[in-house]
């Protein structure tokens, strides 16, 4: 088998699929500057003979697979194939692989930072103090700047899969108290809360978003629920954007009818001129879609992705190998 590898994959985890399943062509996308586009990808995969494809965030086409309808096996390196033409794959029995945890540990890691820090008001004491504003008065900055602890206040998650249920872990030490809505688990968490949608909103200290893009959640959480949540409460979505009503989260914001939020996501990125007014809010921390971004997140899908692959090979089809994968 050769394998034509455009995701970034540790030399570690290549050397494993080279041992086990034959030869391993590696064109990092990130030597390309940017992800392959389709015609990129095509020529790849027809220079260099692969009959499998290990990706992350490269065009995979309905063309790229039209013209490789042979491909073994589909990998994708993140936490869902959007990049990939599932139905395309699908028609020629193709199996995707993809890492939904990946970036689990990131990602929960930065809800805390990015939380505290707004609570703490981190950001603009810095700004304050980096701007030679501290005059004579001793207690102006304790003042000014006081803000909440986060121990004791009630996390609320819509949607409960790998990241929710890290944050999850990671805050019990504080203490906090979880309660979610995820309709799709079978059962009731055996330590968390499991509750209606509207609950999360009206009790929660903090709204946390974790849903994937569907025809179902596309501008599902707006003004209906936004309206509901306490006056100081904290919104965070560092999920998908378009799963919030971006006009009805703004029109929250910008009317103090909530305390602030955390966003690492937008509807247009770059960023259009309505996610900027979200962005430059006072009442808004806002990072560039870097939640997931570390560099062990990297070494986290490689291992996730050999596992899943080999298992395949080991195992045939009666393992989680799908056309369609699950998230």
């Amino acid at each position: 088998m050769k394998i034509l590898i455009t995701a970034p994959y540790n030399e570690k985890g290549r050397e494993k699929l080279a041992s086990e399943l034959g030869e391993v062509i590696y064109k990092e996308w990130k030597q390309n500057g940017r992800a392959y586009n389709e015609a990129e990808l095509i020529e790849l995969l027809d220079r260099s003979g692969a009959d499998a494809l290990i990706t992350e965030h490269d065009h995979v086409t309905a063309a790229v697979i039209h013209t490789h309808p042979r491909l073994r096996f589909i990998g994708v390196c993140r936490g869902t194939p959007s990049n990939v033409d599932l139905k395309a794959a699908q028609q020629y029995g193709i199996p995707v692989f993809h890492t939904p945890a990946r970036n689990a540990q990131a990602v929960a890691e930065m809800f805390l930072s990015n939380v505290i820090s707004l609570m703490r008001k981190t950001i603009p004491s810095w700004q304050w103090l980096t701007g030679h504003q501290w005059g004579e008065g001793a207690h102006t900055s304790y003042l000014q700047f006081k803000g909440n602890e986060l121990a004791g206040k009630t996390i609320g998650m819509v949607g409960f899969g790998a990241v929710a249920q890290r944050i999850a872990e990671m805050v019990q030490g504080f203490p906090c108290y979880i309660q979610y809505y995820d309709p799709y688990l079978p059962s009731s968490h055996p330590v968390f809360k499991k509750t209606t949608l509207e609950d999360i909103f009206e009790t929660s200290d903090i709204v946390s978003i974790h849903l994937p893009v569907t025809d179902e959640t596309i501008g599902m959480i707006d003004k209906r629920l936004i309206g509901r949540m306490r006056p100081e409460a904290i919104f965070v979505n560092t999920a998908r954007a378009t799963v919030v009503n971006r006009d009805d989260l703004l029109d929250a914001i910008a009317n103090h009818r909530i305390g602030g939020a955390v966003l690492d996501v937008y509807n247009v990125e770059p960023p259009d001129e309505k996610d900027y007014q979200l962005i430059n809010s006072p009442l808004v921390l806002a990072t560039p879609h870097t939640a997931g971004a570390t560099h062990e997140v990297e070494d986290h899908h490689v291992e996730i992705l050999n596992k899943k692959i080999l298992d395949w090979v080991t195992l045939g089809p009666l393992n989680d190998a799908k056309t369609v994968p699950t998230t």
